[in-house]
């Protein structure tokens, strides 16, 4: 018995702090690291999303390629800090989804606010579409895709779908509206409508650049 406890030992010793752990990095992870536009725009039955601006704060982060996060800054060069109340949810995009100019589109990829606890910038996170609001900002169509994370547990607001949105949580769908109605200032940004999850969808389908990649 002695032995065999002096053989395992080792083996035993490895799970232990300071041991080799058995985390390992996905290679959508890795791509999220080198080149977060390059990440599938899906994984599965959900979408993937890049954070950019973590939910309650009131500084406007964007991810540049060559730069990475950086803050936003306004004409004169200082920060853009938005003169409202903070984000309220996690702000970022979808990758591998261009809006084309030439289509329609804002030149960017398709914006999404994840409701739930804040996450850090760089977060790459699966994420369930529940509704999408559609404004116009200085004379373009802005889509604002409205998410729950994937994981149940890491949800705080319990919304499957637009119905569950619009019915069971709609106090927290007109605070939604209002703060973007007002992030920029008053009478800047117009309300058009709102849409259900499956115009979400559609809104991927239509601006994905890997053709929906479900790995």
């Amino acid at each position: 018995m002695m032995r065999m406890l002096c053989l395992l030992m080792p083996l035993l010793l490895l799970g232990c702090e300071g041991g080799p752990t058995t985390e390992t990095t996905t290679d959508t992870e890795a791509a999220a690291e080198a080149d977060p536009y390059a990440v599938p725009s899906r994984t599965g039955n959900y979408l993937n999303v890049i954070v950019e601006i973590p939910a309650g704060t009131n500084h406007k982060i964007e991810y540049h390629p060559g730069t990475g996060y950086v803050n936003d800054t306004i004409v004169d060069g200082t920060e853009r800090i938005i003169n409202f109340l903070p984000y309220p949810g996690n702000y970022g995009f979808v990758p591998s989804t261009l809006m084309d100019r030439s289509q329609g589109g804002d030149g960017d990829a398709l914006d999404v606010l994840v409701i739930g606890e804040s996450m850090p910038t760089g977060t790459q996170v699966a994420v369930q579409p529940i509704a999408t609001l559609l404004l116009r900002d200085r004379g373009e169509i802005d889509t604002k895709i409205i998410a729950v994370p994937a994981d149940s547990a890491s949800r705080v607001y319990r919304a499957d779908n637009f119905l569950d949105f619009s019915l069971g949580n709609d106090a927290a769908k007109r605070i939604i509206e209002t703060w973007f109605l007002n992030y920029k200032g008053q009478g800047a940004v117009e309300l058009l409508r709102w849409e259900d999850e499956a115009y979400a969808w559609r809104e991927v389908a239509r601006w994905a650049t890997d053709t929906l990649a479900t790995q």
